[in-house]
């Protein structure tokens, strides 16, 4: 036998230095020059500006929106994925290409589209406010908002995987005599859970860091309606670049803890779900709790 060890895919060594090149430049070198500069402030002076009071106003807005709108999307969009994988009806492409029209919108004209929309003397403002309903310039606006932009994060990501559960598992389930609510709490949703949580986090993630489609329609009123990244925008406007720095930092940490949460407790649903019973065997011990 040879005594190198042969790797299936050539030029590994290669692929893997371009690689972590790659990350180095694009994602590891800014970042760590953001915390760099960051620390000429000290660890006192940063913790002074995070908990100033219009900071931790735009963190509750920032975060609390972005998890509702993530919250809202990982169950529409599970409704929406589901629809367009199982069942077939006219129009299906159409809305299929629907669902992509965040990706390719950009964002400063989805934020302008929805301000005129729900704003007083929009199309659908004009009915809304009557009822005491205010979205525009308002904090219901960013729900709306980032609602719009993140759900393709949760639908293309559970798409592949419902595609994946054969029909034959629920047919199986149905005749064995459960219910479509015990088929798919018990079969169908832990098998695709996972997944939700990836979109759930992808979405969240894309939400903390929007901008373009949230200006217009946030009114962004300080202590009521204004997101961290146009508070940064306006430090630098200010020439506080210092500030500003110290904030991103901040956000940084705050989204990498709250991703960190969310992949280890999809890490702890993958393996379980990995270790559980086959689908078949699921399908009939949901059918036997009806008995």
């Amino acid at each position: 036998m040879d005594a190198k060890t042969h790797r299936v895919l050539p030029g590994f060594g290669l692929a893997l230095g371009y690689t972590l090149v790659y990350l180095s430049l694009l994602i590891l070198l800014p970042l760590g020059g953001m915390v760099l500069k960051a620390s000429e402030l000290g660890f006192a002076q940063i913790i002074d500006i995070a908990l100033g009071e219009r900071s931790l106003a735009a963190f509750r807005v920032t975060f609390g929106a972005s998890f509702l709108a993530a919250t809202i999307n990982a169950f529409f969009g599970l409704i929406v994925a589901w629809i367009l994988v199982r069942y077939p009806f006219p129009g299906k492409r159409f809305v299929d290409a629907l669902v992509d029209l965040p990706f390719a919108l950009p964002t400063a004209v989805a934020g302008i589209t929805l301000a005129t929309l729900y704003a007083g003397n929009g199309w659908l403002g004009q009915y809304l406010e009557p009822l005491g309903i205010k979205v525009a310039y308002t904090p219901l606006g960013i729900v709306f908002a980032l609602t719009f932009i993140t759900l393709p994060f949760v639908v293309r990501t559970l798409q592949p995987v419902i595609e994946d559960i054969e029909t034959e598992v629920e047919e199986a389930a149905a005749s064995l005599g459960a219910s479509r609510w015990q088929t798919f709490v018990k079969v169908i949703f832990p098998a695709i859970f996972p997944a939700l949580l990836t979109g759930f986090a992808l979405a969240f993630a894309r939400a903390v860091g929007e901008y373009g489609s949230v200006i217009f329609i946030a009114g962004n009123l300080p202590l009521v309606s204004e997101i961290t990244p146009l508070l940064i925008i306006s430090k630098l406007e200010q020439y506080d670049v210092l500030g500003a720095t110290a904030l991103a930092v901040v956000m940084l940490g705050l989204s990498f803890i709250m991703l960190l949460a969310v992949n280890m407790l999809q890490w702890w649903t993958a393996n379980r779900h990995k270790n559980s019973e086959p689908l078949e065997v699921a399908a009939a011990k949901a059918a036997g709790s009806t008995q």
